[in-house]
């Protein structure tokens, strides 16, 4: 554990989630580069395994480690776990500033114990808006609420930045980085031009499926529970029933997603339905699809990075950059429009290269660099 009693300047980044923990490695890095400053993670384990995969890669062993997760949590309980775990923590490391990513119960419950405590906010990938409080549910509270106590807002792309200003934020508060996801990616897929990194049962289905379009799937929205996952697993199943395709599917841990799915398509022989993958074999699936089918959020990102159109099965979206770009495409939970659109990607080569081929908005691989430079700046300044 890191010496929390030194005198450089402190700074806590937090952390609880697979996703929070790929877009912020990159940042803690940078950081950590910075000698001068105390860099100390704090993770939570919001989601336990899949953090653990992404930590072991970025090689970050957590200076603290609250270990939240409880087998069929609700947000409740979640929330006053995080909050009194998250201010305690602060209460012993007492940083100058505390680092937060996204949209989780995390992000929110770290930024609001740091606001407890006065304690200066930076918000990685901030501005992000649906407009609608209920998609992606909870994460757009989650992120409004965070805008508000954050007095460092590093937006992603122009739109969000657009998005902080309607809010009334300073433009002196606001920084347009690109996103940290490009630079993880990036990363990672340097990593993984190897054959040693990669898990030798996704290889092997890659091999089984050398003569098919690969289709890359996940699913795992709140909002979409019930009807929406039902009505994309029919769908699934109608765009599997095609002889030229195979669909790759790492299944999320949630009960609520595995039932449904693995109902539906467990006795197809061209689903693969597997485990959830460590971040370089996800990247793999990433440059082995043909496109991705997804309710992710980081996906629209990612995927557009290594030239691979998104159907985004969510009625709205944070990141209309993607679809206003062209990388990206809002299908909705509704059966046949996911088919529709699915095929069209198959049959239609213009169409496949059209978005394949558009520019990605969301980075440069350097917004880590840009993000620790402000910190590195406002720490300096006090």
């Amino acid at each position: 554990m890191t010496d929390i009693s030194k005198t450089d300047p402190k700074v806590v980044v937090i952390f609880g989630t697979r996703p929070e923990a790929i877009k912020l490695f990159p940042v803690v890095r940078a950081l950590m580069q910075r000698t001068h400053i105390e860099t100390l993670s704090c993770v939570t384990a919001q989601h336990r395994e899949m953090l653990d995969q992404v930590l072991d890669i970025a090689d970050i062993t957590p200076d603290f480690d609250l270990n939240v997760m409880r087998a069929d949590q609700n947000l409740d309980e979640l929330t006053a776990r995080l909050l009194t775990g998250i201010g305690q923590t602060l209460d012993e490391i007492k940083p100058q500033r505390v680092v937060v990513q996204g949209d989780t119960a995390t992000a929110m419950c770290g930024a609001l114990a740091a606001y407890y405590r006065k304690i200066p906010v930076s918000h990685v990938e901030a501005g992000l808006r649906s407009y609608n409080i209920y998609h992606p549910w909870p994460e757009e509270v989650n992120r409004k609420i965070i805008g508000t106590i954050a007095d460092q807002h590093f937006a992603p792309t122009e739109t969000s930045a657009a998005a902080l200003r309607k809010e009334n934020i300073a433009d002196t508060q606001i920084a347009v980085t690109g996103n940290t996801v490009i630079d993880a990616l990036l990363i990672t897929a340097d990593k993984t031009k190897g054959p040693d990194i990669l898990d030798p049962e996704l290889q092997q289905i890659c091999r089984k499926f050398a003569d098919r379009k690969i289709i890359g799937v996940t699913s795992h929205r709140r909002e979409n529970f019930g009807d929406g996952l039902t009505n994309i697993a029919a769908a699934l199943r109608d765009i599997a029933s095609r002889d030229d395709v195979a669909l790759i599917f790492p299944v999320h841990l949630n009960p609520n997603v595995r039932a449904i799915m693995y109902d539906a398509l467990g006795d197809l022989e061209n689903v693969a339905m597997i485990e959830p993958l460590d971040y370089p074999n996800f990247v793999s699936l990433l440059k082995n699809c043909t496109f991705m089918l997804t309710d992710s959020g980081g996906v629209q990102e990612e995927a557009p990075a290594l030239g691979k159109p998104v159907l985004v099965m969510r009625d709205t979206t944070e990141r209309p950059e993607g679809v206003a770009a062209g990388t990206a495409k809002l299908v909705g939970t509704e059966r046949q429009l996911i088919v529709a659109e699915a095929n069209k990607l198959l049959d239609d080569k213009d169409h496949y290269l059209a978005m394949a081929q558009a520019h990605n908005p969301f980075g440069d691989g350097h917004a880590s660099d840009r993000i620790a430079d402000i910190i590195d700046a406002s720490l300096t300044a006090t």
